[in-house]
């Protein structure tokens, strides 16, 4: 069962005309929202960050945060499995007319669609992952979410066709992110991230590591990061909310530091498994 423009229903009789500005244009924007146990993790901030998208492309937000949050904890409730990702599309809406203006009076299109969390395995945990590298050759404003994701699906198929789990990737000699994840690098011990700004989407798993590193004594830098230390890293890790924490071991076919899962990242998983048990499963955050 999903939501669309204010009811619930079957995934099969959902429609959305294809003159909307979200198929014309891309024009809108998303949000994604890890579910524990049925409970929707740091739901505020997600809802807050999608209202800062909607901001930020001059959209106004058809609900406030209370109704958002409330036909987010329906949608869970409606589902048969416990661990969700819950999915929120809102678009311009479309007056049937292909124009780049925004249109005068047109309801948007507001879409909630759960489907079940995967996350990494165990296996894949212990093992980690490959990445390729590549310019980040997409817009400067990659704070919003906007629904606008072709250099994001160009950059995954290059790692799927690669046999890599990510992209990671660089402007003008600088780590910005993975193509869906923000990443971290370790180097003597010490744990740094670039800082949020616009040409990185502020991750809200990316805040949680963060904390974590803070609350638990981890030496932590946040500051912008050239591609030799990205190269020459100890450890890299990916963060996302369905990745979680996700060391990289290969980048470009070669071995990142010693080419095995490294000591801060399994440090790190650790912490993050037992705040989601403790916190995320408890419904607590």
């Amino acid at each position: 069962m999903l939501y669309l423009n204010g009811s619930f229903m079957p995934a099969a009789q959902a429609t959305i005309s294809a003159l909307d500005r979200g198929c014309l244009f891309g024009d809108g924007v998303y949000e994604v929202i890890p579910v524990y146990s049925r409970h929707p993790f740091r739901l505020e901030e997600h809802i807050a960050r999608l209202a800062a998208s909607l901001a930020s492309i001059g959209l106004a937000n058809p609900y406030a945060p209370e109704h958002w949050q409330s036909l987010v904890r329906q949608a869970i409730a409606l589902q048969d499995y416990e661990d969700q990702s819950v999915y929120l599309h809102v678009t311009r809406g479309g007056n049937g007319e292909r124009d780049f203006p925004f249109p005068d009076d047109v309801a948007p299109t507001v879409l909630i669609n759960p489907s079940r969390l995967v996350m990494p395995s165990a296996e894949q945990k212990a093992r980690g992952v490959s990445a390729i590298s590549h310019a980040d050759f997409r817009w400067l404003r990659c704070d919003i979410k906007s629904l606008n994701l072709l250099p994001t699906v160009l950059l995954r198929e290059a790692a799927r066709q690669a046999d890599c789990a990510e992209c990671v990737m660089f402007r003008d000699g600088m780590l910005s992110e993975g193509a869906a994840s923000n990443i971290f690098v370790v180097r003597q011990g010490v744990i740094a991230c670039p800082p949020k700004n616009h040409l990185i989407l502020p991750g809200i798993t990316y805040d949680l590591v963060i904390e974590l590193a803070r609350t638990h004594g981890l030496a932590l830098e946040i500051r912008p990061i050239s591609e030799a230390e990205v190269r020459s890293a100890d450890e890299l890790w990916m963060t996302s909310s369905t990745k979680e924490v996700l060391a990289i071991v290969k980048l470009d076919g070669q071995p990142v530091g010693s080419g095995a899962v490294g000591p801060l990242a399994r440090r790190m998983d650790g912490l993050y498994q037992d705040f989601k048990h403790q916190v995320m499963r408890q419904g607590k955050e």
